[in-house]
């Protein structure tokens, strides 16, 4: 998944006066819920939203990014993908939308999914000059090694992750063996997430792979590397969306991440359209959101119900005032 436009801002305003009183002809509603976090929990609000602020009758269905957006685009099922990173199917999004059978409706994250190199922000602070990748890699006793301490540790993500090929890439870009680094396989995405969450817990040094939004990114603090060099796509296309042996280095390529529905949903649902349209969020927003579910064993639905409670700030800009009333009645 993790090989992957507009502000959260707008205003209410801008949605058609009245816009509740349509409620009655939304209908069904199949919304398809992804098996990462972000996404559940995504599809649970707009569940909320659409059954108690426009009187959708909304139902969830599993789904996953190749599967739903495929059978968005053959079949005209589910309605809609609350949060589909789109670069992972950009032939099949992109005809899909050219042949007319599916439809951006907007971002999901307002600033896109976000991949590269984290290092924690303690050693930021202690270390106000380290702000680049080439500035990270000169300092190799920051970032011990397990197996070896004399050395630094640049620490990738699972095998078949794109973000780990990428890693791999950059880990040769960047000269970092000569810099005094290993490559470090932490074997599973826990294995990942351990190695962070260890060395954060011992205020030690740690310099790896990394993507937001994620519920441990809300849970420590952590500081995205800037590469120190523009972002280059045919250098990407030639050696990072696949291995070369002599890879330049290169900045990270953003991911979309939008919400996608079908044209009969669009063309038949505009109010609920009004709101996928002005529905967006920012990664900090949702770094926090996954830290709580994380920490409370919680389920896209419990997470819904607390955003929807405690974050009204955010999601009300997202729907006209008469909507939002019926939300909160409804919770």
């Amino acid at each position: 998944m993790k090989a992957l436009l507009a502000s959260t801002a707008l205003a209410a305003a801008l949605l058609a006066p009245g816009a509740g009183a349509w409620a009655a002809g939304c209908g069904d509603v199949t919304i398809a819920s992804m098996n990462w976090q972000s996404a559940e929990v995504l599809a649970s609000i707009d569940k909320i939203i659409l059954s108690k602020g426009y009187g959708c009758n909304a139902t969830i269905v599993q789904g996953d990014t190749v599967p739903t957006i495929t059978s968005m685009t053959e079949k005209g099922q589910p309605d809609i993908a609350p949060e589909g990173w789109i670069d992972l199917l950009p032939d099949v999004v992109n005809n899909g939308v050219k042949d007319g059978k599916l439809v951006i409706a907007g971002p999901a994250l307002a600033d896109g999914g976000v991949q590269g190199w984290w290092i924690p922000k303690f050693i930021v602070d202690a270390h106000p000059d380290i702000k680049t990748i080439a500035d990270a890699l000169k300092h190799p006793e920051l970032f011990p090694a397990p197996e070896d301490p004399s050395k630094g540790a640049v620490f990738n993500g699972p095998q078949g992750w794109g973000g780990t090929r990428v890693t791999g890439q950059m880990y040769k870009a960047f000269d970092a063996q000569k810099a005094g680094f290993v490559l470090v396989d932490t074997g599973s995405s826990a294995g990942l997430d351990g190695s962070l969450a260890k060395a954060y817990e011992h205020k030690q040094g740690w310099l790896g792979y990394y993507w937001a939004p994620t519920a441990l990114l809300g849970k420590y603090e952590m500081v995205k590397l800037d590469p120190g060099v523009p972002f280059d796509d045919a250098e990407w296309k030639r050696c990072y969306t696949v291995v070369c042996p002599d890879p330049k280095p290169d900045a990270w390529s953003k991911d979309n991440v939008d919400t996608l529905v079908t044209a009969k949903f669009a063309g038949q649902a505009s109010v609920a359209m009004d709101y996928l349209k002005h529905r967006s969020w920012a990664n900090a927003t949702v770094n926090k959101l996954l830290a709580w579910m994380s920490d409370n064993q919680a389920t896209g639905d419990d997470g819904a119900k607390h955003f929807l409670k405690t974050s009204e700030d955010v999601w009300a800009k997202w729907v006209p005032a008469d909507v939002a009333a019926k939300v909160k009645a409804g919770l």
